[in-house]
């Protein structure tokens, strides 16, 4: 028996990236959300994309956490 989630790939785009390690903490902030699957922070081109249930994790729900981790996020359009 599968189990199928609806899940969606988000791509947001950060500001306020200085070091590496900021890469580290959005993981960690956006990681807790229920619903995220994956998080990977492109540190150089400074996209966060996100793996994530809709239903349970909402675009706004990842930029929130992207705040609370001190950074500017914004859903792209690409």
């Amino acid at each position: 028996m599968s189990v199928t989630t609806s899940t969606t790939k988000t791509i947001l785009r950060a500001e306020g990236f200085s070091c590496p390690s900021c890469v580290a903490k959005i993981e960690r902030q956006v990681g807790r959300i229920k619903g995220v699957e994956s998080v990977k922070v492109h540190f150089a081109s400074a996209r966060i994309e996100v793996v994530h249930d809709p239903a349970k994790a909402s675009t706004d729900d990842l930029v929130a956490a992207v705040a609370k981790a001190g950074y500017t996020a914004k859903p792209a359009a690409f």
